[in-house]
């Protein structure tokens, strides 16, 4: 399958008008954030922190599903009860945005391209596009809130309409095959970001490199959108 490199056929970004980002393990490096969020819900239920299973669970699922899945049966009202006494804000200095993130987003606005988020978070997202300045992705946010949570495509569709785009305009980026459903269901380019056992159009190993491909597109500034700090690539 098609790697994302200096090299990459530019057909495979031909005809693209937006782009949607997951955020676990995509916008962000949030595996340590999930799982103290989730563990700190089992020491409040006198339980021992998640197994490896569970942490690979609760990194790609919408909350109300991990919380299910970490919960023993019968003990869900107690767990809900302390993930309702948790404040997020403690926990978010543990999200760490991926390496080259801004400078490709300011390539993707460059190029005049629409950024948009569908992720199976629900009331954090937007604290955490807040937090690291990326309140420009929310061109939609769609959350688990907002739809059926992935893999239903049912927040890809929406972003499309909001758009006002065709499918064959659009690519999601993802990194679990979660993503990889949401996609082929929505019928939009799928790129799988570092996560190569996942059927993609298109692997993203990193976005320094999806950042030069998207610079290279030329299209010139977006409309109305000013300019990001971080736009220069190695």
């Amino acid at each position: 399958m098609p790697l994302c490199t200096d090299f990459t056929d530019p057909r495979l970004m031909q005809g693209l008008t937006g782009l949607v980002f997951d955020c676990d393990g995509v916008l962000f490096d949030s595996w340590e954030v999930n799982k103290a969020y989730y563990n700190a819900i089992r020491e409040g239920l006198g339980l021992e922190p998640m197994d490896a299973q569970m942490e690979e669970y609760v990194h790609a699922h919408a909350v109300n599903e991990s919380v299910i899945r970490i919960t023993p049966e019968g003990r869900l009202a107690e767990a809900q009860a302390v993930r309702a006494g948790l404040d997020y804000r403690e926990l978010i200095h543990l999200m760490l945005p991926a390496p080259g993130l801004v400078p490709m987003l300011e390539a993707a606005r460059d190029a005049g391209l629409r950024l948009g988020v569908f992720t199976n978070r629900s009331s954090t997202m937007g604290l955490a596009l807040e937090t690291f300045g990326l309140e420009h992705l929310s061109d939609p946010a769609v959350t688990a809130r907002d739809v059926k949570p992935k893999p239903a495509p049912d927040g890809l569709r929406r972003i499309l309409n909001r758009w006002r785009a065709t499918s064959a305009q659009v690519a999601f980026v993802g990194d679990t095959i979660l993503d990889q459903r949401a996609a082929r269901g929505a019928g939009v380019r799928f790129w799988a970001y570092r996560a190569e056992a996942l059927r993609a159009d298109m692997h993203v190993d990193d976005f320094w490199c999806l950042g030069r491909r998207l610079a290279s597109l030329g299209r010139g500034p977006a409309h109305g959108r000013s300019r990001m700090p971080g736009g220069n690539f190695p």
